[in-house]
């Protein structure tokens, strides 16, 4: 992990100039040094130019040609080494101040997902540490080229909210390692499901507890992961290390909206298995509409079937205990009941909305 306050050296003496020092205080030059240790001529000249690396075989050979010990040349060629590693890593950072420049930094950090720094390097190194890449170009190649299709299988290529939606994605990824789940159970999800409709027929102060902790028993996890700015994504899932995880943004904090976007990625884990990648109301390469639309009419029937939705509007006089009593009848929420009624346009916009619950989390 980088660091930013930690004391390196400015500089740091290239063993090559240390062996000439050696070689000038034994009057030895490089030819007779050569022959001596019985490398070729070039490579010793060579690291004494500062242009090779002295090598475990080189260092025990220099000891019984000049009495220093191999660990003292390997000790210098080490400290060197990591001298110009760190070097680069400066150029990375000066490469990517730009590139830092397009985080949402001072909300990630307000959120806690970062530490706060005003100091545009820091922010780089954090970054980087944030999504465990050395480089922009890494970073690039795993979110942007899908160069580790395996793990991402996504592309958000020319989206121009890219780094908000990688930090995003990336941050449900920190929070599902924070969860234990057993092997992911199809079956036994499944069966979870009535009760997962309970509770949100219910809608307790504790119903994001309640849903976590029942997934959890089927092997799927959820997560709640604010919105960052211009994101606008209600949810995704993808299976990470072969375990399905649910991201929800609670956007709107409207009941009804978020328990359709659970139940649409439910319907990602249980119809279109482990491969596709969903991110709900952001447009990304790899979305198939079919998938998708596959997983609204999934969340639908569970909310409310065709069915029961025509029971409903047949009835041309809804009154407030008509939406109360369809809801406890078909156990739903009636928030769900007007979501669907205002979204079908058979009420309009604003009736019903005292319906609406506002949902809040306690993370």
């Amino acid at each position: 992990m980088a660091t930013i306050n930690q004391y390196y050296p400015e500089s740091v003496t290239h063993p090559g100039d240390i062996l000439l020092e050696a070689l000038e205080e034994r009057e030895l030059g490089a030819k007779e040094f050569a022959v001596r240790t019985g490398k070729p001529e070039k490579t010793i000249t060579a690291v004494l130019k500062g242009e090779s690396a002295i090598t475990p075989d080189m260092a025990v050979l220099f000891e019984q040609v000049l009495k220093i010990p191999a660990h003292f040349w390997m000790n210098a060629q080490s400290n060197f080494d990591e001298y110009q590693a760190r070097v680069n890593f400066q150029l990375a950072i000066d490469d990517a101040i730009e590139w830092a420049k397009k985080f949402p930094y001072a909300k990630m950090a307000s959120m806690g997902w970062l530490p706060k720094t005003l100091k545009i390097r820091e922010k780089v190194v954090y970054l980087f540490n944030y999504f465990e890449v050395a480089s922009t170009k890494a970073w690039e190649d795993y979110y942007i080229n899908q160069k580790l299709q395996v793990a991402f299988r996504i592309s958000l290529k020319d989206h121009e909210n890219a780094t908000a939606i990688a930090s995003w994605l990336r941050q449900g990824e920190l929070q599902s390692e924070l969860l234990e789940a057993p092997e992911f159970d199809k079956s036994a999800f499944k069966k979870l499901l009535p009760e997962i409709k309970k509770i949100m027929a219910k809608q307790p102060d504790d119903f994001f507890e309640q849903l976590q902790a029942l997934c959890l028993t089927a092997g799927v996890k959820v997560v709640h992961t604010p919105c960052l700015p211009k994101t606008a994504i209600h949810g995704s899932t993808r299976w990470i290390n072969n375990v399905p995880l649910i991201q929800l943004s609670g956007r709107y904090r409207r009941n009804d909206i978020f328990w359709f976007t659970f139940f649409h990625e439910v319907g990602h884990i249980l119809l279109h298995g482990k491969k596709y990648i969903s991110i709900e109301n952001v447009a990304y390469a790899g979305e198939n509409e079919d998938y998708e639309a596959q997983a609204d009419a999934f969340a639908s029937n569970i909310i409310l079937s065709e069915k029961e939705e025509a029971e409903i509007c047949s009835n041309r006089q809804l009154s407030t205990d008509d939406i109360v009593r369809y809801a406890k009848k078909f156990g739903t929420h009636p928030a769900s009941i007007i979501g669907r009624l205002q979204y079908k346009e058979v009420i309009a916009y604003g009736q019903g909305n005292e319906f609406f619950k506002p949902i809040n989390f306690c993370d």
